[in-house]
């Protein structure tokens, strides 16, 4: 089959190119004709915009903000794509991005006709789903993690594999772009659902807890951190001491968030933030799985009502839902940044979106949801 297969996977911020969705991690592995698996490649690519639903490929904008925009990948993209057969797990929606991607550059795309492993595990291998994961079962291939750009080309590739004895002969991609001179790939810190945060264990719909309770969990979780480590036998050790004192999920995370903020206001005692006392503080967030965008302010953002607040990025939660929380609270909702902007409120505060560079142009603060809810709590009791 001339130079083989190239099987491409990619990761985007949503479902259509049309709504200027774009790509941001793609992945190529290479298989030869006899069904041996000879390279393989994946980096993030920056979008210039907002990520679109994070919670599903785990993706953050920290780890994007470095990463090349498509135009830095392209010539090498295309270097693995041309002269292969191109292949993928329902084909036409990473075609119509890839496309989509390389027009935006002035270059097409010829593809010939490919090869869809949805198609070929329904036709071939008894998959009664369409879902990659339903067909790698099917075919008793290795999965691996779901939404990962090269864990699902790895695994679409396992599925060409078992078909590859019934497959004709089709046509190869034909792409020429030149190279960039400073191509280079930028890879996920880690594998999005490789691990939970440790408080994913603890049940979240638990009694409320007294003063005293969440004093004893903050005395455990002070011995926890001096070595700024958590270990498994110390997370699992503040989850039995949680559940103990009948902390809920919502408790705990007020408790890190108060945790965090005693931090900072410790290090903000000289009335500047170091480089060793951010990095601390922002290890110490991620341990506590919190927000660390408040604890690196000098002044905390204090809301008020009659104040204009944004939203900005796909939330867990529905945007509407929080839009009705903000106007309960009495704020008023904004679709765009102004000057008068009081706070952006963002799905990841390193957002990438038009409102979130206009905030920061602005000097307005952005802040997870997590972080709002504290703020909109802060609000309701003052009101009251």
């Amino acid at each position: 089959m001339g130079n083989g297969y190239a099987v491409v996977d990619v990761e985007t911020t949503g479902i259509s190119p049309g709504h200027h969705h774009r790509v941001i991690e793609v992945a190529v592995v290479h298989v030869d004709g006899s069904g041996r698996r000879t390279d393989e490649w994946c980096t993030l690519v920056n979008p210039r915009r907002d990520l679109g639903p994070q919670h599903v490929h785990g993706i953050s904008a920290a780890e994007v903000r470095r990463a090349p925009d498509f135009a830095g990948i392209a010539g090498e993209l295309a270097a693995r794509l041309s002269g292969r057969v191109l292949v993928a797990h329902n084909l036409s929606f990473d075609l119509r991005f890839l496309q989509a991607e390389y027009a935006r550059l002035g270059h097409e795309l010829h593809v010939g006709a490919g090869l869809c492993t949805m198609e070929l595990a329904g036709r071939y291998l008894g998959a009664s789903s369409r879902s990659l994961a339903a067909s790698c079962e099917a075919a008793d291939v290795p999965m691996g993690t779901a939404h990962s750009a090269l864990h699902d080309a790895r695994a679409c590739a396992g599925l060409l594999v078992r078909c590859l004895h019934r497959i004709g002969h089709v046509e190869p991609a034909r792409l020429a772009v030149p190279r960039t001179g400073n191509t280079y790939a930028v890879q996920r810190a880690r594998a999005h659902g490789a691990e939970q945060h440790f408080l994913a264990k603890l049940v979240e719909l638990l009694p409320r807890a007294t003063t005293l309770s969440g004093d004893e969990y903050l005395d455990v979780l002070d011995r926890a951190l001096l070595d700024r480590h958590l270990s498994q036998d110390e997370q699992e050790e503040l989850l039995s001491v949680a559940r103990a004192l009948d902390l809920g999920m919502a408790e705990v995370m007020e408790l890190h968030r108060g945790y965090l903020s005693a931090l900072a206001d410790v290090a903000w005692e000289d009335g500047r933030l170091t480089a060793d006392e951010e990095a601390d503080l922002r290890l110490v967030a991620s341990l506590l799985g919190v927000d660390a965008t408040e604890a690196l302010r000098s002044e905390p953002v204090r809301l008020s009502p009659g104040d204009l607040v944004v939203f900005t990025g796909e939330m867990r939660e529905p945007r509407d839902v929080w839009e009705s929380r903000a106007s309960s609270a009495g704020l008023t909702v904004k679709g765009g940044v102004t000057k008068r902007t009081a706070l952006v409120i963002a799905a990841d505060p390193d957002s990438l979106s038009g409102k979130a560079d206009k905030a920061r142009r602005y000097g307005i603060p952005i802040v997870s949801e997590e972080s709002f809810a504290g703020m909109l709590s802060e609000l309701m009791a003052g009101v009251r």
